[in-house]
């Protein structure tokens, strides 16, 4: 570790950063604010996750950037929220809803008996709005300007999928599975394995291999540790805040719409996906 004042890491020769990821944030928003306020040349993330989704994302600086492909083919942890009775075409809260169907009947027996056969490898395509790439473009981009696109199913590992709370029409659930697999996909078969359609909520990244979120640090946290200035570099005078349009980020028009949303610090970090 450096024996800088400031901090206990030493970016420059590589560290694996553990983040609490915000609500709305990019994972690429993440990687700019803490590149800009700590200064650091060499950064990138292991594994995105979508702007809805909060929880651990690890960044990698120096010459820890190696170990990114290493770190993200680890197996993940999450603990989310599925909305029982009614379907987005996002599959999740990106997007209004789009159906709904009774869901009044289910019992717990049934729900839990479910998720049987979304245990061990399994078939699962990715959502449109996902970063999977048709014909060279990104299929969310095809997705928002309301075209539409065939992606191809894949094989992905669920080992556990458990139901931790039922409370109709919201199940509670937690799930550890391979690289690539897509929870608001698993919230959509779901759905249609219950016959009542569902959509996800709520995502939480809670662990990847052995890293876990109850050891992450929070953007707060990394304004902490920015570094002091160079010796010799004066202050910039400060600007004059300028009253800024509500961004459109990420295609969460919808979202900012109907929740209050919390926006990365405009003064340090202008990036969007």
């Amino acid at each position: 570790m450096s024996d800088t004042p400031f901090s206990p890491f030493d970016f420059e020769a590589g560290e694996v950063l553990l983040l609490d990821k915000p609500l709305t944030w990019t994972s690429f928003d993440v990687v700019r604010k803490v590149k800009n306020t700590l200064r650091i040349k060499k950064i990138g993330h292991a594994g995105t996750l979508d702007p809805l989704a909060t929880g651990l994302l690890i960044l990698c600086t120096g010459k820890k950037t190696k170990e990114i492909d290493l770190i993200q083919a680890q197996e993940k942890e999450y603990t989310g929220t599925f909305r029982l009775g009614q379907t987005t075409p996002s599959f999740d809260l990106e997007t209004p809803v789009d159906a709904e169907l009774p869901f009044e009947h289910l019992t717990e027996e049934e729900i839990r008996e479910a998720t049987t056969a979304f245990t061990g490898l399994i078939e699962q395509t990715p959502p449109l709005f996902s970063a999977v790439k048709i014909n060279g473009e990104r299929a969310y981009e095809v997705a928002r300007r309301g075209g539409e696109a065939e992606i191809k199913s894949k094989q992905v590992t669920i080992r556990e999928f458990e139901i931790t709370r039922i409370a109709l029409p919201e199940i509670d659930f937690r799930v550890t599975c391979s690289k690539g697999t897509y929870i608001r996909s698993l919230a959509r078969d779901f759905g249609v394995a219950l016959g009542c359609g569902a959509h996800l909520t709520k995502l939480v990244r809670t662990r990847i291999g052995e890293y876990r979120l109850a050891e992450a640090l929070n953007m707060q946290q990394i304004d902490a540790l920015r570094p002091p200035r160079p010796e010799g570099e004066t202050a910039r005078p400060p600007r004059q805040q300028k009253q800024r349009r509500p961004e459109r980020r990420a295609g969460l028009e919808y979202f900012n719409a109907n929740n209050a949303a919390t926006e990365p610090d405009s003064t340090t970090n202008s990036a969007s996906e």
